[in-house]
């Protein structure tokens, strides 16, 4: 769980991940250090699988990129400006590079945070969350981000059921947001949230 919060020393071994993008099949550059840096991670394919690209004019959001899947699918398919965030520094590097490497560079923006203009709001955020960072700090991280959603947005999230995708659910209709189930497959739930 560390490439949640460190970024690794030097540039370590990179290699080519092989992913289905809403059909589109690519090779992300990837390297060790990264979320699922080995395979297109279970739960971002169902997320993916449930859900079809957007068809509003953005921007949109991928909340912990890691390499860049969700962000990448969404410029792919879409003509509108992505934002991708990630505490990881390497994950946002292989983020710009793979961008770069399927000519999205211009409309894809990854970024630490902190460096986002904070005034600004997005159409839709995708995101497979990092779960394993604990609820207190996956709610600090969502309560952050949930309420930069331009209205009507929505959110769009795949979370293992295992790891607690019902009592996340729970927790943010509590909080005042709209929940529903979009898709249960593979032992993932797919969560569409909104404004109340």
């Amino acid at each position: 769980m560390t490439h949640y919060f460190d970024t690794p020393a030097g540039d370590g071994p990179e290699f080519d991940v092989p992913a289905t993008l809403w059909g589109r099949q690519v090779n992300l550059i990837s390297a060790p250090g990264v979320f699922s840096a080995r395979r297109l991670d279970p739960g971002t394919a169902v997320l993916l699988r449930a859900c079809p690209p957007p068809t509003g004019p953005g921007p949109f959001l991928d909340l912990g990129c890691g390499l860049g899947p969700i962000a990448l699918a969404l410029a792919l398919h879409t003509t509108a400006e992505v934002w991708a965030v990630d505490v990881n520094r390497r994950a946002l590097d292989l983020t710009r590079r793979n961008a770069e490497r399927l000519g999205l560079a211009d409309r894809l923006h990854a970024l630490a945070p902190d460096d986002i203009d904070p005034t600004l709001r997005f159409a839709e955020i995708w995101s497979n969350p990092p779960i394993r960072i604990g609820k207190a700090a996956l709610h600090d991280l969502l309560t952050t981000w949930l309420p930069r959603l331009a209205p009507p947005g929505r959110a769009r999230l795949v979370v293992a059921k295992n790891l607690g995708a019902d009592s996340l659910a729970r927790w943010l209709g509590d909080a005042g947001w709209s929940v529903t189930r979009q898709a249960s497959a593979r032992g993932y739930r797919v969560l569409v949230v909104g404004r109340g």
